[in-house]
């Protein structure tokens, strides 16, 4: 699991959990003020990019939900979706 002590680290292969559990964690250094500016810069910036992340994840979960619950004419049904 790649973690916030490299800001650089790739975003886009992190599942919502880690994503999520790494935003907190960034979350918690900034609220607690003992990380240096420029630190506080680069995990600031990788929370923003993680927060998109995380929102796409549930979008899509979202998406994929309605798709099974409004099937073809309203009946419930199970069809897979495709997001882009």
């Amino acid at each position: 699991m790649t973690d916030v002590t490299n800001p650089s680290a790739d975003i886009s292969a992190l599942s919502f959990e880690e994503a999520l559990a790494q935003l907190e964690r960034i979350v918690a250094e900034l609220e607690s003020g003992q990380a240096p500016l420029e630190r506080s810069i680069d995990i600031y910036e990788r929370g923003a990019a993680l927060k998109a992340h995380c929102e796409k994840k549930l979008e899509a979960a979202r998406l994929k939900v309605e798709k099974i619950v409004l099937g073809q004419g309203g009946a419930v049904a199970a069809e897979a979706a495709e997001f882009n």
